[in-house]
């Protein structure tokens, strides 16, 4: 098959792109790095020439609200537009476990209004919903810094290696549309400030991590249903552990 994968030189569509090459499929990067714009419409026509099925895990420059907002609209407007015109047969795209439970979260509801064009449109479609990964971790907890400490939430977390999402994305992106949505999670459930504290001790970074019901995940409170799937799920198989020792 030819695949196409939209923002595919990021960490999720370069792994993915490898991925399906190995696998034997025609798969293709596309991104602004290779002339294809999908919020401008650049490029799209004739890169999705011949496309079987179009993989989407672009990620916005900027999370400032209105910007978010408007990456995502645009660009699947464009895309679901152009899958059309290309008769593409299978639109796959990569968004967020949680994304109907957190209104405050301005990049969830960017990643909800994606979703939504996503299934008004004519092409055949699956969304894969991912916990948040492993390689954000670090940077989570930079979000969280307060007078030299580090202050996340205590709720439920249940983050996800890069490579088991690229894993679990091949699988529905050779597989048929499924016109509905899966989620994707991690093997191992445990406190939000657990695996941000372990994720930094294996960095050797000595900055103390505290623990707070209250305290906010980009802006937005959570708790224990906010991030994680509430059924059905398809698992990693990467525990934290063997993640770090990785790095």
């Amino acid at each position: 098959m030819k695949i196409v994968v939209i923002g595919g030189t990021g960490l999720i569509g370069s792994r993915l792109v490898a991925k399906l090459k190995r696998q034997g499929h025609e798969a293709v990067a596309a991104s602004p790095k290779s002339g294809v714009n999908a919020v401008t419409g650049e490029g799209l026509a004739a890169a999705l020439a011949g496309a079987d099925v179009v993989v989407d895990v672009a990620n916005a420059p900027s999370w400032e609200p209105a910007a978010v907002l408007d990456f995502f609209q645009r660009s699947s407007k464009n895309l679901v537009a152009a899958e059309a015109a290309a008769s593409v047969k299978h639109h796959v795209a990569l968004s967020i476990v949680g994304t109907d439970r957190s209104p405050d979260n301005a990049y969830f509801r960017a990643k909800l209004a994606q979703e939504t064009i996503i299934k008004s449109a004519s092409v055949p479609y699956s969304i894969v919903r991912a916990t948040q990964f492993f390689e954000f971790l670090g940077a989570i907890a930079d979000t969280g810094v307060i007078d030299g400490k580090i202050v996340v939430p205590t709720a439920q977390f249940q983050p996800i290696a890069a490579d088991d999402v690229v894993d679990r994305l091949a699988e529905v992106t050779t597989g048929r549309p499924l016109n509905g949505t899966i989620d994707i999670a991690g093997p191992e459930k445990a406190p939000f400030n657990e695996f941000i504290a372990r994720r930094l001790k294996a960095s050797g970074d000595t900055r103390p991590v505290i623990g707070d019901p209250k305290a906010l995940y980009y802006g937005a409170p959570i708790d224990d249903t906010s991030l994680n799937p509430l059924g059905e799920a398809r698992l990693g198989t990467t525990p934290l552990a063997t993640w770090l020792a990785s790095l």
